[in-house]
């Protein structure tokens, strides 16, 4: 596959401008979130596709995840042979179709394929956003800039969520919802424009040969384009040596699991599984079937909805500012235990109280259980702590472990993988919740909170701390005879020390006139004066 040749744009350099343009492909994800979540409970949608319940409904909920699946398992290929900012362009392409198919639906397999379509570009861009991200920011702000990510997510819910409930009182058979899908052209139109002026990741064009490129952008990006500095030429020597030591990496699937590369392997896949597996769907896809069996109804229904997803972006905010100085490892699993604890108490609430509703609540087939008073209350609540605990933990965290653990040479298509355990069990959730709420009720939380427990328990045995650490020394963690993951902490980074002699080096020369500089050709070396450092640079 050719590069798509974008055209030619002056770039932008701020990592901050980057990320909030590359995880528009974010957005795109929670906007097909909220067109299904704000609509299944209106009239016209239970009307015009027949009240699709159980494996119906599962179906037309999960048709995202399973695009998804492909859009996982062809985006690393694609993204080591034409770049990461390219094969999010290339992942627009099918949005673009999946959202016309969705707008001129006359059936539930139109929904369904149309959907599915939208998922092969949440695939791409969920996993090559994040490895993007990662490659251009500065270890000490990488987890603050990959949980944008996970914000774009959050602001494309709650906006699709209220367009949603706002074309609900659009008159007629199905103007409600062709308005609320078509309006899904929006983010990605955004994004087209908005790509063009991004650089490409400068360890993807070391990875590629092309080295003058990748010195250029790096110096950019991380001293505005000052390629004396000595941050700057110590990153660069770390990734120069990782990639020769990786190119004598073993082929194929074999790169994955030998050598110790079972671990980052097996830390990648799982932390997204976990997401998935910690219940979270259960809120942000059926929040109106929960708000049901505690009574809500119709307009407050989906106002509360729409303050869980509003509660959701406030504390991911909170999450942004102290992420990289918490570290991953405390996140993940106190929050997975906090998680587990919010799914016992929803459970206990509708499993100790609940009283059978046999039609389904409102005429609801998926809702056939009902709690009202204060047991209402304390679902309501703890449906919203909930929330709260996996915005501030599970929810970004996820996807910026799994976007640090792997190595260069394995990085696009290994974060594929990582996105696979997401997508996977997306899908097959997506598949059992609503068949789960008719047929086990509140039992579905006591299973959530069971594997919550589970997630504690492999991330305290099996994570190591990534935060505060280059990319290339976060390999070292995972490496047979590496640390106890339960001995790692945030920081201790071997690059601040390079970055430390690479100055004494330089203030040493500085008195014969001479510096230490990145080349072009991606080597080290000095200056004797003025005018060759600027040809050099």
């Amino acid at each position: 596959m050719a590069s798509l040749k974008l055209p030619t744009f002056p770039k932008v350099y701020n990592v901050y401008f980057l990320a909030i343009i590359s995880t528009v492909g974010g957005m795109l994800f929670g906007f097909d979130i909220s067109s299904i979540s704000a609509i299944v409970v209106t009239d016209q949608y239970i009307t015009y596709f027949d009240n699709p319940a159980g494996a119906y409904q599962g179906a037309i909920g999960s048709a995202l995840a399973a695009g998804s699946i492909i859009g996982c398992l062809i985006a690393g290929p694609i993204s080591n042979k034409i770049g990461r900012r390219d094969a999010c362009m290339f992942a627009c392409l099918w949005w673009l179709a999946g959202t016309s198919i969705q707008v001129a639906t006359v059936s539930r397999g139109m929904l369904i394929a149309g959907r599915m379509l939208n998922g092969v570009t949440v695939g791409i861009t969920s996993s090559q956003v994040p490895v993007y991200l990662a490659e251009i920011a500065k270890k000490n702000v990488r987890g603050s800039i990959l949980v944008i990510q996970q914000l774009a997510i959050e602001v494309g819910i709650l906006l699709m969520f209220f367009i949603g409930y706002g074309c609900s009182f659009i008159p007629g058979p199905s103007a409600s919802f062709r308005t609320a899908w078509g309006i899904q052209f929006v983010p990605v139109v955004v994004l087209m424009i908005g790509l063009p002026f991004l650089p490409r990741s400068p360890r993807w064009l070391a990875k590629v040969g092309r080295v003058e490129e990748a010195v250029e952008i790096l110096a950019k990006i991380q001293a505005k384009g000052d390629k004396t500095d000595p941050m700057v030429i110590a990153e660069w020597e770390e990734i120069a040596t990782v990639l020769a030591a990786e190119r004598e990496a073993l082929p194929g699937w074999r790169r994955y699991v030998k050598n110790g590369m079972w671990r980052r392997t097996l830390a990648g896949f799982s932390v997204q599984a976990w997401q998935q597996l910690s219940g979270a769907n259960v809120m942000t896809y059926y929040i109106e079937y929960v708000f049901l069996m505690a009574g809500l109804s119709g307009n407050i229904s989906l106002i509360s909805g729409g303050i869980q997803y509003a509660l959701f972006i406030v504390f991911t905010l909170v999450t942004f500012v102290f992420i990289d100085k918490t570290g991953r490892r405390p996140l993940l699993i106190y929050g997975a235990l906090g998680m587990a604890l919010c799914h016992f108490v929803v459970g206990g609430m509708l499993v100790g109280y609940g009283q059978a509703v046999p039609g389904g609540v409102q005429g609801n087939a998926n809702v056939l259980v009902k709690v009202s008073g204060s047991p209402a209350y304390t679902v309501i609540a703890f449906s919203y702590l909930l929330i709260i605990v996996y915005a501030l933990t599970l929810a970004p965290i996820a996807w910026v472990y799994a976007a640090e653990v792997w190595s260069l040479e394995t990085r696009a298509s290994g974060m594929g993988i990582s996105a696979l355990g997401n997508w996977m069990f997306n899908f097959a959730l997506g598949m059992f919740i609503p068949p789960a709420f008719k047929n086990i009720g509140g039992g579905l939380f006591f299973v959530f909170g069971a594997l919550c427990i589970g997630a504690t328990i492999q991330a305290f045995f099996f994570y190591p701390e990534t935060a505060r650490k280059s990319l290339e020394e976060v390999e070292q963690m995972f490496r047979s005879g590496g640390p106890k993951p339960w001995h790692t902490k945030p920081g201790d980074s071997h690059l601040d020390v390079e970055v430390e002699d690479i100055e004494r080096k330089a203030s040493t020369v500085h008195e014969e006139g001479r510096a230490q500089v990145l080349k072009k050709d991606g080597t080290i070396g000095s200056a004797d004066s003025d005018d060759e450092k600027k040809e050099d640079i």
